[in-house]
């Protein structure tokens, strides 16, 4: 199990000090005042790569965590909540709203491009009355990226709240939270992040705290209840037992890339994206996308006489490597290339494009050229 080559978008390879930090002896995090502290700073932390003044939070659960915690915690009875879709992780959150009781109405567009900002400006004009949005930064089974800073100020115009799913965008795409007017940003520790999976990050801004607050009803449940964590720095106290060593290792992985610097480490995610797709199209593969590629993920259409499913099958039985199909009716479709974070370094980049050519020539397709060679000569 230990010596596959995975390149996956999420769970990504993780820095061996990131590694290290989660064996370190570690104290009660219940009891000990200190940890408070090192929590509280390394929430910062992310406010700082995030860009925001809101609180910030570090759940005990994976990103999906995030997702439901978000939609219980404003979500009540008959509540309308505008579904922005235009991926498999954007109209899911019709799900969570369901779940709550809220009536979910969803402005839906096609899986291959960007959200429509014109198309979403002429809906709202007709049809406001929403207590809050959702949509998906970077929808990671197709990787089409929307664009945040037009997006949430429109509807934040309409004083329509704004959930913003950014799991598989976060540090690998730009994300100005209090700019872009997001109120709850959400996170994960195993995408671009480059931590081990199991932690949810989510910003919370002080519009979405007052509507938690203005609740005619309570929330449903204790663990998806954003509530509880407002007054957990004042009080010297968490609501459940923290995953201490996660923490600790999700700091490092913050440092690495505060080190590196978050402008940097965008710029390295961008090039190695941009240079892996024009060399995929040189090579004669077709993209998913039309348009709003993002930094993070790269989503290519299989020929069906190979298939998406037989072709990972065949590079993990030859060459003992994981990569990605994708999702729903995508999964037998599409191959996925998860650039981002560790993932989005010159030496795993041409390993697995080496990997995915050699693969792609054993099972019968005849590429033009080779995929390194084509992803090196754009490297600019």
């Amino acid at each position: 199990m230990n010596n596959k080559t995975v390149y996956m978008p999420g769970p990504t390879n993780i820095k061996e000090n990131v590694r290290q930090a989660r064996s370190i002896k570690t104290t009660n995090p219940d009891i000990d005042i200190e940890f408070v502290e090192f929590y509280k700073n390394t929430c910062d932390k992310i406010g700082k790569i995030i860009k925001t003044t809101n609180d910030v939070y570090i759940l005990n659960g994976e990103g999906i965590l995030g997702l439901e915690a978000a939609c219980a915690s404003l979500t009540e009875k008959g509540d309308r909540v505008l579904i922005i879709d235009n991926g498999v992780f954007g109209k899911g959150f019709e799900d969570f709203v369901s779940m709550y009781g809220g009536k979910a109405i969803l402005f839906s567009e096609t899986h291959k491009k960007s959200i429509d900002i014109d198309k979403l400006k002429n809906f709202l004009e007709k049809d406001n009355d929403f207590k809050y949005a959702t949509l998906v930064h970077c929808d990671t089974p197709t990787g089409v990226l929307n664009d945040l800073s037009k997006i949430c100020p429109l509807l934040k115009k309409y004083n329509i709240l704004t959930v913003v799913d950014s799991v598989a965008a976060m540090v690998g795409e730009k994300l100005l939270v209090d700019e872009w007017k997001i109120d709850i940003a959400l996170g994960g520790s195993q995408k671009a992040i480059s931590a081990q999976p199991g932690l949810t990050i989510v910003s919370v801004s002080e519009d979405a705290k007052h509507f938690i607050r203005s609740r005619k009803t309570r929330v449903t449940g204790f663990y998806c209840n954003l509530s509880i964590w407002e007054n957990y720095y004042k009080n010297k106290k968490f609501p459940y037992t923290m995953p201490i060593s996660d923490i600790v290792s999700i700091d490092k992985a913050l440092d690495n890339i505060l080190e590196e610097g978050i402008e940097n480490v965008i710029e390295r995610h961008r090039r190695i994206a941009n240079s892996t797709r024009t060399a995929l199209k040189e090579y004669g593969l077709e993209l998913f996308l039309e348009d709003g590629y993002s930094n993070t993920v790269t989503a290519i259409n299989i020929p069906k006489n190979i298939g998406a499913l037989n072709l990972t099958n065949h590079i993990l039985n030859k060459y003992n490597t994981i990569i990605g199909t994708s999702l729903g009716e995508y999964v037998n479709k599409l191959l996925r290339l998860g650039h981002m974070g560790e993932n989005a370094k010159l030496e795993r980049i041409i390993y697995i494009l080496n990997i995915l050519d050699s693969s792609l020539k054993d099972l019968g397709f005849q590429g033009k050229g080779c995929l390194v060679e084509l992803f090196n000569k754009n490297y600019k």
